[in-house]
């Protein structure tokens, strides 16, 4: 299973010129993309005029969504956080955290426009898509 970082995702709905943007051209339809609701809420919050907040919405709806947050996996990202500064590599955001550690635990690859991942993929064996 593929999951979208927001990073994609805004990209997408800005019709910007990534790599990544066409990957997710490529495979829609194709692989099992997924969502979590950290993402939903990040690219969601971006939205300033209403149509487009309402069809980006109808968009992100149609994927599965995962609940990220919970006990479990705040208590293993706390653990990778400080499994990463202990290497003198600090993570700028926590969702971020959250959501690379949900990743790893449940073995999806994650499509991201986001250096903050790269140690996590480094260190703690979380599997990105590859250009």
């Amino acid at each position: 299973m593929i999951f979208l970082d927001s990073t994609v995702l805004i990209d997408y709905f800005n019709d910007s010129d990534t790599w990544q943007v066409e990957v997710l051209d490529s495979i829609l339809g194709k692989e099992l993309v997924v969502i979590g609701d950290y993402v939903l809420a990040e690219v969601l919050q971006g939205f300033k005029k209403e149509k487009e907040y309402q069809e980006a919405k109808t968009v992100l709806l149609s994927f599965p969504c995962y609940d990220i947050g919970g006990k479990d996996n705040a208590i293993k990202s706390a653990d990778n956080y400080r499994s990463l500064r202990k290497k003198g590599i600090t993570v700028r955001k926590t969702i971020d955290v959250m959501i690379a550690t949900f990743c790893i635990q449940n073995d999806f690859i994650l499509l991201h426009n986001d250096k903050d991942f790269e140690p996590f993929e480094k260190h703690l064996k979380l599997e990105v898509f590859q250009k």
